[in-house]
């Protein structure tokens, strides 16, 4: 049956369609107050004219639909479907942030942090905060007066002592038997609970209670931190009451537009103030229908969100907005308005976000170069770090099949690669090809030394590899007391990046992201790093024990031959008359001598006849990578 005869037989009634191509994998999910009428006008001259439609048609096979009983369900339905089989022909999200939340998790010994996703796991999520890092301030807030903590630690698992964060009174330490009771605990997760959900009257007056029964019990210091708790949570619901009085909270979009690409911007503001704002991009809008677009990526945001606004700004009205207003009212509890202002204040503000968008569009399709500063806010970002990472330390291995191991450190401070601080190890306790316990021991080695030293740790540590590496470094540094160190690894086939402590939530940024170039960036590096020195160590081995075998040349020699040479394929190649200049005549003779008297049979040539290679880089030799700076030290 073709298209034009299924569309005939189409009910009258609202609901949601599905273009699909002939394999069944669906190209289009639109909703309708009338489906036969809707999906008719599809088939209009003027519709087939336009490039979108025109191409969705001819590439359609079928049609199917979902009838429901209204407007709104079939809003909801739509929007769900779009994100459940992402259809290319329609504009999709391509930001897959949330807000930011606090999580208060569903565990024996809860602890709390930021997270960008809500899960259906019965934990307790509260918020969103904006801006982000109120999320981050918040919950340092929680660990220095409540002591219920952030850290990755594995609670079901014995552990002899507990960490810094317990020894500087910010943490009840649950992880180690015999610090901290049930009942304790339990108490100040039902006061970060209070705190959380805003009930900071109900707080102050449990805290009230507890301080003068500790004052009575002539327990004072406790009494007087509970004091200056409660000052600070009234302190808190003031502040909380008069935001309230000052006005809704309202979002505003505003989009810059040269199809294919496109940069939107949304500001929140609260209070009459901006606060916070987001970037979406897209590459592949080959048309550009404002009122189509923004009603499409409003419904993306709000509808599966736990947070609406008041008040939407757009730059352009859409066929959907009442029933979307209506729709959102209803999961709000209270009123919803999307308006497009015409003049006034508002529309200055609409403007004020286009030119932000201009910019944003400026700095991700043109050749504008973003400050330090935005790249690292970018990075607090992508990453839910507590504050922007100012330096950023890298780590790969090296090896082949287990033999001549060796780590690479690199590092990335305030925009670009800093080479004076780059560091190269050897790995000196794992036996054969154990990737993990090679991650493991640099890991340890390098926080050890900065332990030792009281130097600062580095806003953030990635590793080249998956999720196994991921652990394997986090072992290490929980095994030398560091609990709340930013980690992350990025894997190699999917550039997917695992943030410890949340691997069922990995990021997925989009192919033209500049934040995952940069860390593709850092990454190559890394590897280029550790390859290189790699093939450095090889090489001067196997031209050491060569080397050694010619009578009449010494260690002196050698090392000249190895600083100078690298390699024996170039110290074989090499006239004599050069090699004379460098380890001297006689000198240079017995090396061609010794070259020359069974050449079929020189261990030269089974040595890099067969040599095995690295993949990924050509091989280089040990002058050029004594040359650079960067190299000279082993850790």
């Amino acid at each position: 049956m073709e298209l034009r005869e299924k569309v005939a037989q189409l009910p009258t009634q609202p609901g949601v369609y599905l273009y699909k191509d002939g394999e069944g994998t669906v190209l289009y999910v639109g909703k309708a107050k009338n489906l036969r009428s809707r999906v008719r006008s599809y088939f209009n001259e003027d519709r087939l004219a336009e490039a979108k439609t025109g191409s969705l048609i001819a590439t359609a096979r079928d049609i199917d639909f979902i009838q429901v009983d209204n407007n709104k369900e079939a809003l909801a339905l739509e929007n769900n479907l779009i994100k459940q089989y992402k259809p290319r022909f329609n504009i999709l999200l391509r930001d897959d942030k949330t807000f930011p939340y606090i999580k208060l998790t569903n565990e024996k010994s809860p602890r709390v942090y930021v997270t960008r996703r809500i899960l259906k796991d019965g934990a307790g999520y509260y918020g969103p905060y904006f801006p982000g890092n109120l999320a981050h301030r918040l919950v340092h807030f929680i660990h220095r007066y409540f002591k219920i903590p952030s850290c990755k630690l594995d609670f079901n698992r014995r552990h002899t002592h507990p960490c810094l964060q317990y020894h500087i009174h910010r943490c009840l330490g649950p992880c180690v038997a015999g610090l901290t009771d049930e009942s304790t605990y339990g108490s100040a997760v039902r006061d970060v609970r209070l705190f959380l959900e805003g009930r900071h009257r109900d707080l102050a007056d449990d805290l009230e209670k507890r301080m003068n029964a500790a004052a009575e019990d002539m327990r004072f210091e406790e009494a007087a931190n509970l004091r200056n708790l409660i000052t600070t949570v009234r302190e808190m619901e003031q502040r909380q009451k008069m935001a309230s009085a000052d006005g809704d909270n309202v979002d505003i979009f505003a989009y810059h537009a040269e199809p294919p690409l496109i940069a939107v911007n949304l500001f929140h503001l609260r209070n009459g103030k901006i606060v916070d704002r987001r970037d979406f991009f897209w590459e592949d809008q080959d048309e550009f229908n404002p009122s189509e677009f923004m009603g499409a990526l409003l419904k993306q945001v709000y509808l599966n969100s736990k947070y609406i606004p008041a008040t939407v700004h757009v730059p352009a009205d859409f066929e959907d907005r009442e029933e979307l207003e209506e729709f959102l009212t209803d999961l709000r509890r209270r009123k919803v308005d999307i308006a497009t202002p015409q003049r006034g204040a508002k529309k200055a503000l609409l403007d004020l976000v286009a030119t932000n968008a201009k910019h944003s569009f400026d700095g991700r399709f043109r050749t504008l170069k973003p400050s330090s500063k935005a790249i690292s806010e970018a990075l607090q970002d992508a990453f839910n770090l507590p504050e922007p990472p100012r330096r950023i330390e890298c780590f790969d291995i090296s090896h082949i099949q287990g033999t001549d191991k060796v780590a690479s450190m690199v590092v990335w401070e305030d925009g670009k690669m800093k080479k004076s601080d780059y560091r190269k190890f050897i790995i000196r306790t794992v036996v054969g090809n154990n990737d993990f316990a090679s991650m493991r021991e640099v890991i340890t080695r390098r926080y050890s030394k900065l332990q030792e030293e009281k130097a600062t740790f580095p806003g953030l540590i990635i590793v080249d590899g998956g999720l196994g590496q991921l652990h394997s470094a986090a072992d290490a540094l929980e095994e030398i007391g560091v609990t709340l160190q930013p980690l992350a690894s990025i894997a190699k086939r999917e550039e997917w990046i695992y943030v410890y402590g949340q691997e069922d939530e990995p990021i997925v940024l989009d192919k033209f992201s500049p934040i995952l170039h940069l860390v593709q960036t850092i990454r190559d590096e890394a590897h280029r790093f550790a390859v290189t020195f790699h093939r450095t160590r090889r090489n001067a081995q196997r031209l050491t024990s060569e080397l050694h075998q010619v009578s009449g040349i010494g260690e002196k020699t050698v090392e000249k031959l190895l600083k100078t040479f690298g390699s024996l394929e170039r110290v074989r190649q090499t006239p004599t008359e050069e090699l004379g200049r460098v380890v001297g005549k006689v000198a240079a003779l017995k090396l061609k001598a010794y070259f020359a008297a069974d050449l079929t049979q020189s261990p030269l040539l089974q040595i890099t006849g067969s040599s095995p290679t690295l993949s990924d880089a050509d091989d280089s030799s040990l002058s050029e990578a004594l040359e650079e700076p960067e190299r000279e030290h082993v850790g």
